[in-house]
Protein backbone atom coordinates (compact mmCIF):
# COMPACT_ATOMS: atom_id res chain seq x y z
CA UNK A 1 0.00 0.00 0.00
CA UNK A 2 2.86 2.39 0.80
CA UNK A 3 4.46 1.58 -2.55
CA UNK A 4 1.20 2.10 -4.45
CA UNK A 5 0.41 5.42 -2.76
CA UNK A 6 3.98 6.62 -3.20
CA UNK A 7 3.73 5.94 -6.92
CA UNK A 8 0.61 8.13 -6.99
CA UNK A 9 1.75 10.97 -4.71
CA UNK A 10 5.35 11.00 -5.87
CA UNK A 11 8.46 9.67 -4.13
CA UNK A 12 9.07 13.03 -2.46
CA UNK A 13 5.82 12.43 -0.51
CA UNK A 14 6.93 9.06 0.88
CA UNK A 15 6.30 10.16 4.46
CA UNK A 16 2.73 11.14 3.58
CA UNK A 17 2.05 7.70 2.10
CA UNK A 18 3.49 6.04 5.21
CA UNK A 19 1.34 8.23 7.47
CA UNK A 20 -1.85 7.34 5.59
CA UNK A 21 -1.22 3.61 5.86
CA UNK A 22 -0.19 3.87 9.52
CA UNK A 23 -3.42 5.71 10.29
CA UNK A 24 -5.45 3.00 8.53
CA UNK A 25 -3.73 0.31 10.61
CA UNK A 26 -4.36 2.31 13.78
CA UNK A 27 -8.06 2.52 12.95
CA UNK A 28 -8.16 -1.22 12.44
CA UNK A 29 -6.68 -1.75 15.91
CA UNK A 30 -9.27 0.60 17.38
CA UNK A 31 -12.38 -0.79 15.69
CA UNK A 32 -11.80 -4.52 15.15
CA UNK A 33 -11.81 -5.45 18.85
CA UNK A 34 -15.34 -4.03 19.11
CA UNK A 35 -16.87 -4.96 15.74
CA UNK A 36 -14.84 -8.08 14.95
CA UNK A 37 -12.23 -8.77 12.33
CA UNK A 38 -13.76 -8.29 8.85
CA UNK A 39 -13.99 -11.20 6.43
CA UNK A 40 -11.34 -9.60 4.23
CA UNK A 41 -9.00 -7.66 6.55
CA UNK A 42 -6.63 -6.64 3.75
CA UNK A 43 -9.45 -5.13 1.70
CA UNK A 44 -10.71 -3.25 4.80
CA UNK A 45 -7.30 -1.69 5.38
CA UNK A 46 -6.95 -0.84 1.69
CA UNK A 47 -10.31 0.95 1.67
CA UNK A 48 -9.40 2.84 4.84
CA UNK A 49 -6.08 3.89 3.28
CA UNK A 50 -7.89 4.97 0.11
CA UNK A 51 -10.35 7.11 2.05
CA UNK A 52 -7.60 8.75 4.07
CA UNK A 53 -5.59 9.39 0.91
CA UNK A 54 -8.61 10.95 -0.75
CA UNK A 55 -9.09 13.23 2.27
CA UNK A 56 -5.53 14.47 1.79
CA UNK A 57 -6.07 14.94 -1.95
CA UNK A 58 -9.20 16.98 -1.44
CA UNK A 59 -7.52 19.22 1.15
CA UNK A 60 -4.42 19.92 -0.90
CA UNK A 61 -4.74 21.40 -4.38
CA UNK A 62 -1.38 20.01 -5.47
CA UNK A 63 -2.84 16.49 -5.30
CA UNK A 64 -6.28 17.20 -6.75
CA UNK A 65 -5.56 15.62 -10.12
CA UNK A 66 -4.53 12.40 -8.34
CA UNK A 67 -8.06 11.61 -7.11
CA UNK A 68 -9.17 9.46 -10.08
CA UNK A 69 -5.94 7.46 -9.97
CA UNK A 70 -6.26 6.77 -6.23
CA UNK A 71 -9.82 5.53 -6.70
CA UNK A 72 -8.85 3.34 -9.63
CA UNK A 73 -5.84 1.76 -7.96
CA UNK A 74 -7.36 1.16 -4.54
CA UNK A 75 -10.96 0.19 -5.30
CA UNK A 76 -10.06 -3.51 -5.63
CA UNK A 77 -11.19 -5.95 -2.97
CA UNK A 78 -7.63 -6.99 -2.19
CA UNK A 79 -4.30 -5.16 -2.17
CA UNK A 80 -2.51 -8.08 -3.76
CA UNK A 81 0.24 -6.84 -6.03
CA UNK A 82 -0.15 -7.45 -9.71
CA UNK A 83 2.17 -9.69 -11.69
CA UNK A 84 4.00 -8.16 -14.64
CA UNK A 85 1.84 -8.04 -17.76
CA UNK A 86 4.70 -6.96 -20.00
CA UNK A 87 7.98 -8.82 -19.86
CA UNK A 88 9.85 -5.52 -20.27
CA UNK A 89 8.02 -3.81 -17.41
CA UNK A 90 8.24 -4.23 -13.63
CA UNK A 91 4.63 -3.87 -12.52
CA UNK A 92 5.00 -5.15 -8.94
CA UNK A 93 4.83 -1.98 -6.84
CA UNK A 94 7.04 -3.30 -4.05
CA UNK A 95 9.77 -4.29 -6.49
CA UNK A 96 9.42 -0.99 -8.38
CA UNK A 97 9.82 0.87 -5.11
CA UNK A 98 13.01 -1.04 -4.31
CA UNK A 99 14.55 0.25 -7.54
CA UNK A 100 13.47 3.77 -6.61
CA UNK A 101 15.00 3.41 -3.12
CA UNK A 102 18.27 2.44 -4.83
CA UNK A 103 18.43 5.73 -6.76
CA UNK A 104 22.07 6.89 -7.11
CA UNK A 105 21.26 10.20 -5.38
CA UNK A 106 20.43 8.28 -2.19
CA UNK A 107 23.62 7.31 -0.28
CA UNK A 108 24.52 3.66 -0.85
CA UNK A 109 24.55 2.84 2.88
CA UNK A 110 20.98 4.17 3.20
CA UNK A 111 19.38 2.49 0.18
CA UNK A 112 18.77 -0.97 1.63
CA UNK A 113 17.86 0.47 5.04
CA UNK A 114 15.22 2.72 3.44
CA UNK A 115 13.71 -0.15 1.45
CA UNK A 116 13.64 -2.47 4.47
CA UNK A 117 11.97 0.16 6.66
CA UNK A 118 9.50 1.44 4.08
CA UNK A 119 8.57 -1.68 2.13
CA UNK A 120 9.34 -4.60 4.40
CA UNK A 121 8.15 -3.20 7.72
CA UNK A 122 11.49 -3.72 9.47
CA UNK A 123 12.02 -1.85 12.71
CA UNK A 124 15.10 0.30 13.21
CA UNK A 125 16.33 -2.34 15.66
CA UNK A 126 16.03 -5.14 13.09
CA UNK A 127 17.83 -3.07 10.44
CA UNK A 128 20.62 -2.19 12.89
CA UNK A 129 21.15 -5.88 13.63
CA UNK A 130 21.22 -6.73 9.93
CA UNK A 131 23.98 -4.14 9.35
CA UNK A 132 25.81 -4.77 12.65
CA UNK A 133 25.51 -1.14 13.66
CA UNK A 134 23.62 1.00 16.17
CA UNK A 135 19.98 2.03 16.06
CA UNK A 136 21.07 5.69 16.19
CA UNK A 137 23.19 5.22 13.07
CA UNK A 138 20.29 3.64 11.16
CA UNK A 139 17.87 6.34 12.31
CA UNK A 140 20.26 8.99 10.98
CA UNK A 141 20.58 7.19 7.64
CA UNK A 142 16.82 7.04 7.24
CA UNK A 143 16.29 10.68 8.17
CA UNK A 144 18.99 11.88 5.77
CA UNK A 145 17.68 9.66 2.97
CA UNK A 146 14.13 11.03 3.29
CA UNK A 147 15.47 14.58 3.43
CA UNK A 148 17.45 13.96 0.24
CA UNK A 149 14.35 12.53 -1.46
CA UNK A 150 12.44 15.72 -0.66
CA UNK A 151 15.26 18.09 -1.56
CA UNK A 152 16.18 16.36 -4.84
CA UNK A 153 12.54 15.56 -5.72
CA UNK A 154 13.61 12.07 -6.76
CA UNK A 155 10.98 10.71 -9.18
CA UNK A 156 9.11 7.43 -8.77
CA UNK A 157 10.32 5.84 -11.97
CA UNK A 158 11.97 2.61 -13.01
CA UNK A 159 15.29 2.99 -14.81
CA UNK A 160 16.04 1.19 -18.03
CA UNK A 161 19.10 -0.35 -19.64
CA UNK A 162 22.42 0.17 -17.90
CA UNK A 163 20.88 2.30 -15.14
CA UNK A 164 18.57 -0.55 -14.13
CA UNK A 165 21.53 -2.92 -14.06
CA UNK A 166 23.48 -0.50 -11.85
CA UNK A 167 20.64 -0.31 -9.33
CA UNK A 168 20.14 -4.08 -9.40
CA UNK A 169 22.98 -4.66 -6.94
CA UNK A 170 21.22 -2.64 -4.23
CA UNK A 171 17.87 -4.28 -4.94
CA UNK A 172 19.38 -7.76 -4.66
CA UNK A 173 21.03 -6.80 -1.37
CA UNK A 174 17.66 -5.64 -0.03
CA UNK A 175 15.92 -8.84 -1.14
CA UNK A 176 18.64 -10.93 0.52
CA UNK A 177 18.40 -8.98 3.78
CA UNK A 178 14.64 -9.49 3.67
CA UNK A 179 15.18 -13.23 3.20
CA UNK A 180 17.69 -13.41 6.06
CA UNK A 181 15.22 -11.84 8.48
CA UNK A 182 12.76 -14.58 7.59
CA UNK A 183 15.35 -17.36 7.66
CA UNK A 184 16.65 -16.33 11.08
CA UNK A 185 14.41 -13.80 12.79
CA UNK A 186 16.15 -11.22 14.96
CA UNK A 187 13.42 -11.21 17.63
CA UNK A 188 10.15 -12.84 18.62
CA UNK A 189 9.11 -16.36 19.52
CA UNK A 190 9.80 -18.05 16.18
CA UNK A 191 13.21 -18.71 14.68
CA UNK A 192 11.77 -18.88 11.15
CA UNK A 193 9.27 -16.56 9.43
CA UNK A 194 8.48 -18.54 6.31
CA UNK A 195 6.20 -15.94 4.74
CA UNK A 196 9.09 -13.45 4.60
CA UNK A 197 11.38 -16.01 2.96
CA UNK A 198 8.78 -16.84 0.33
CA UNK A 199 8.15 -13.15 -0.37
CA UNK A 200 11.89 -12.64 -0.97
CA UNK A 201 11.91 -15.65 -3.31
CA UNK A 202 8.87 -14.25 -5.15
CA UNK A 203 10.58 -10.90 -5.69
CA UNK A 204 13.81 -12.57 -6.87
CA UNK A 205 11.74 -14.72 -9.23
CA UNK A 206 10.20 -11.60 -10.78
CA UNK A 207 13.69 -10.18 -11.27
CA UNK A 208 14.94 -13.40 -12.85
CA UNK A 209 11.99 -13.28 -15.28
CA UNK A 210 12.80 -9.71 -16.35
CA UNK A 211 15.14 -9.44 -19.38
CA UNK A 212 17.27 -6.64 -17.93
CA UNK A 213 17.46 -8.07 -14.40
CA UNK A 214 17.96 -11.69 -15.47
CA UNK A 215 21.67 -11.65 -14.71
CA UNK A 216 23.96 -14.35 -13.26
CA UNK A 217 23.95 -12.78 -9.79
CA UNK A 218 20.14 -12.66 -9.79
CA UNK A 219 19.91 -16.36 -10.56
CA UNK A 220 22.62 -17.10 -7.99
CA UNK A 221 20.70 -15.27 -5.27
CA UNK A 222 17.48 -17.07 -6.20
CA UNK A 223 19.33 -20.40 -6.09
CA UNK A 224 20.80 -19.55 -2.68
CA UNK A 225 17.44 -18.67 -1.17
CA UNK A 226 15.73 -21.77 -2.61
CA UNK A 227 18.48 -24.10 -1.35
CA UNK A 228 18.38 -22.58 2.12
CA UNK A 229 14.59 -22.58 2.29
CA UNK A 230 14.52 -26.25 1.27
CA UNK A 231 16.31 -27.11 4.53
CA UNK A 232 14.04 -24.94 6.65
CA UNK A 233 11.56 -27.66 7.80
CA UNK A 234 14.34 -29.51 9.64
CA UNK A 235 15.86 -26.51 11.42
CA UNK A 236 13.56 -26.78 14.44
CA UNK A 237 12.01 -29.69 16.34
CA UNK A 238 8.31 -30.24 17.06
CA UNK A 239 8.52 -27.67 19.88
CA UNK A 240 10.09 -25.06 17.63
CA UNK A 241 13.49 -25.41 19.29
CA UNK A 242 16.66 -24.91 17.26
CA UNK A 243 18.44 -27.95 15.83
CA UNK A 244 22.07 -27.90 14.74
CA UNK A 245 22.96 -29.12 11.27
CA UNK A 246 24.22 -32.47 12.55
CA UNK A 247 20.93 -32.99 14.44
CA UNK A 248 18.59 -32.34 11.52
CA UNK A 249 16.47 -35.00 9.82
CA UNK A 250 17.51 -34.60 6.19
CA UNK A 251 14.48 -36.59 5.12
CA UNK A 252 12.46 -33.46 5.87
CA UNK A 253 14.41 -31.33 3.40
CA UNK A 254 12.30 -30.27 0.41
CA UNK A 255 13.85 -32.17 -2.50
CA UNK A 256 11.70 -30.43 -5.10
CA UNK A 257 12.87 -27.04 -3.88
CA UNK A 258 16.48 -28.29 -3.87
CA UNK A 259 16.08 -29.32 -7.51
CA UNK A 260 14.64 -25.90 -8.32
CA UNK A 261 17.56 -24.24 -6.55
CA UNK A 262 20.06 -26.33 -8.48
CA UNK A 263 18.32 -25.32 -11.71
CA UNK A 264 18.85 -21.62 -11.00
CA UNK A 265 22.38 -22.36 -9.75
CA UNK A 266 23.15 -23.86 -13.16
CA UNK A 267 21.64 -20.81 -14.87
CA UNK A 268 23.81 -18.53 -12.75
CA UNK A 269 26.93 -20.11 -14.30
CA UNK A 270 26.21 -18.47 -17.65
CA UNK A 271 28.60 -15.60 -18.30
CA UNK A 272 31.85 -14.58 -16.61
CA UNK A 273 30.47 -13.00 -13.43
CA UNK A 274 31.27 -14.51 -10.04
CA UNK A 275 29.40 -12.83 -7.17
CA UNK A 276 29.17 -13.50 -3.46
CA UNK A 277 25.76 -15.06 -4.15
CA UNK A 278 27.37 -17.64 -6.45
CA UNK A 279 29.78 -18.73 -3.73
CA UNK A 280 27.16 -18.81 -0.99
CA UNK A 281 24.87 -20.86 -3.25
CA UNK A 282 27.78 -23.22 -3.83
CA UNK A 283 28.22 -23.64 -0.06
CA UNK A 284 24.50 -24.33 0.36
CA UNK A 285 24.62 -26.83 -2.52
CA UNK A 286 27.40 -28.74 -0.71
CA UNK A 287 25.10 -29.14 2.29
CA UNK A 288 22.05 -30.04 0.19
CA UNK A 289 23.84 -32.76 -1.77
CA UNK A 290 25.52 -34.44 1.23
CA UNK A 291 23.78 -37.67 2.31
CA UNK A 292 24.48 -36.92 5.97
CA UNK A 293 26.54 -34.61 8.14
CA UNK A 294 29.61 -36.84 8.13
CA UNK A 295 29.75 -36.97 4.34
CA UNK A 296 29.65 -33.18 3.99
CA UNK A 297 32.55 -31.94 1.88
CA UNK A 298 33.92 -29.48 4.42
CA UNK A 299 37.17 -28.99 2.51
CA UNK A 300 35.21 -27.78 -0.50
CA UNK A 301 33.11 -25.54 1.76
CA UNK A 302 36.28 -24.08 3.31
CA UNK A 303 37.70 -23.46 -0.16
CA UNK A 304 34.51 -21.61 -1.11
CA UNK A 305 34.69 -19.50 2.07
CA UNK A 306 38.29 -18.62 1.20
CA UNK A 307 37.03 -17.23 -2.12
CA UNK A 308 34.01 -15.56 -0.52
CA UNK A 309 36.13 -13.64 1.95
CA UNK A 310 38.04 -12.14 -0.99
CA UNK A 311 34.76 -10.59 -2.18
CA UNK A 312 33.14 -9.89 1.18
CA UNK A 313 35.42 -9.08 4.12
CA UNK A 314 32.51 -8.94 6.54
CA UNK A 315 33.39 -10.28 10.00
CA UNK A 316 30.23 -12.41 9.85
CA UNK A 317 31.57 -14.19 6.75
CA UNK A 318 34.88 -14.68 8.56
CA UNK A 319 33.04 -16.17 11.55
CA UNK A 320 31.20 -18.60 9.29
CA UNK A 321 34.52 -19.50 7.69
CA UNK A 322 35.89 -20.32 11.15
CA UNK A 323 33.18 -22.98 11.50
CA UNK A 324 34.38 -24.57 8.26
CA UNK A 325 37.99 -24.34 9.49
CA UNK A 326 36.98 -26.18 12.67
CA UNK A 327 35.29 -28.95 10.71
CA UNK A 328 38.42 -29.44 8.60
CA UNK A 329 41.28 -28.76 11.04
CA UNK A 330 39.68 -29.02 14.48
CA UNK A 331 38.25 -26.63 17.14
CA UNK A 332 41.64 -25.14 18.09
CA UNK A 333 42.15 -24.02 14.49
CA UNK A 334 38.60 -22.64 14.56
CA UNK A 335 39.42 -20.49 17.60
CA UNK A 336 42.61 -19.28 15.92
CA UNK A 337 40.57 -18.32 12.84
CA UNK A 338 38.20 -16.28 15.01
CA UNK A 339 41.11 -14.54 16.75
CA UNK A 340 42.43 -13.42 13.35
CA UNK A 341 39.16 -11.88 12.13
CA UNK A 342 39.61 -8.30 10.92
CA UNK A 343 37.15 -5.91 12.50
CA UNK A 344 36.09 -8.45 15.10
CA UNK A 345 35.06 -5.57 17.36
CA UNK A 346 32.00 -5.18 15.11
CA UNK A 347 30.83 -8.54 16.50
CA UNK A 348 31.00 -7.44 20.15
CA UNK A 349 27.21 -7.51 20.44
CA UNK A 350 26.68 -10.44 18.05
CA UNK A 351 25.54 -13.44 20.07
CA UNK A 352 26.81 -15.99 17.53
CA UNK A 353 30.43 -14.96 18.09
CA UNK A 354 30.24 -16.19 21.67
CA UNK A 355 28.07 -19.21 20.82
CA UNK A 356 30.59 -20.42 18.23
CA UNK A 357 33.55 -19.84 20.56
CA UNK A 358 31.66 -21.69 23.28
CA UNK A 359 31.13 -24.68 20.97
CA UNK A 360 34.80 -24.82 20.05
CA UNK A 361 35.91 -24.57 23.68
CA UNK A 362 33.41 -27.24 24.74
CA UNK A 363 34.88 -29.56 22.08
CA UNK A 364 38.33 -28.85 23.55
CA UNK A 365 36.96 -29.72 27.01
CA UNK A 366 37.60 -26.17 28.22
CA UNK A 367 34.30 -26.20 30.06
CA UNK A 368 34.68 -23.11 32.27
CA UNK A 369 35.59 -20.97 29.28
CA UNK A 370 32.78 -22.50 27.21
CA UNK A 371 30.20 -21.83 29.94
CA UNK A 372 31.34 -18.20 30.12
CA UNK A 373 30.90 -17.85 26.35
CA UNK A 374 27.41 -19.37 26.43
CA UNK A 375 26.39 -16.99 29.24
CA UNK A 376 27.58 -14.02 27.20
CA UNK A 377 25.77 -15.28 24.09
CA UNK A 378 22.59 -15.87 26.09
CA UNK A 379 22.64 -12.27 27.33
CA UNK A 380 22.72 -10.95 23.75
CA UNK A 381 19.80 -12.79 22.13
CA UNK A 382 16.08 -12.27 22.62
CA UNK A 383 14.84 -15.03 20.33
CA UNK A 384 13.09 -17.72 22.36
CA UNK A 385 14.39 -20.74 20.43
CA UNK A 386 17.97 -19.48 20.61
CA UNK A 387 17.71 -18.79 24.32
CA UNK A 388 16.44 -22.33 24.90
CA UNK A 389 19.27 -23.80 22.82
CA UNK A 390 21.96 -21.75 24.56
CA UNK A 391 20.50 -22.52 27.98
CA UNK A 392 20.79 -26.23 27.20
CA UNK A 393 24.41 -25.85 26.08
CA UNK A 394 25.22 -23.84 29.22
CA UNK A 395 23.51 -26.40 31.45
CA UNK A 396 25.45 -29.24 29.81
CA UNK A 397 28.75 -27.46 30.51
CA UNK A 398 27.82 -26.68 34.11
CA UNK A 399 26.73 -30.27 34.71
CA UNK A 400 30.09 -31.58 33.47
CA UNK A 401 31.94 -29.03 35.61
CA UNK A 402 30.00 -30.09 38.70
CA UNK A 403 30.64 -33.78 38.05
CA UNK A 404 34.36 -33.10 37.81
CA UNK A 405 34.45 -31.16 41.05
CA UNK A 406 32.50 -33.86 42.87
Amino acid sequence: MVATLTRIFGFEHLTLAEDVVQEALARALQTWPFYGVPKNPAAWIMRASRNLALDVVRRQKVFRDKEPEIIRLTEQDSPQLAAPSDQHEIVDDRLRMMFVCCHPLIPAEAQAALALKTLCGFSVTEIARAFLTTEAAIAKRLTRAKQQIRDERIPFEIPAGEELARRLRGVLQTVYLLFNEGYKASSGDNLVREEICHEAIRLAGLLAAHPAANQPRTNALLALMLLNTARMPARVDENGDLLRLNEQDRGRWDQQMIAQGMFYFARSAQGQELSEYHIQAGISACHCTARDYKSTDWRQILSLYDRLIELDRSPVVALNRAVAVSNVHGPKAGLDAIASIRGIEKLDSYYLLYAVQGEFQAQLNELQAAASQFRKSLSLTELKSERIFLSKRLHACETQIDSREN
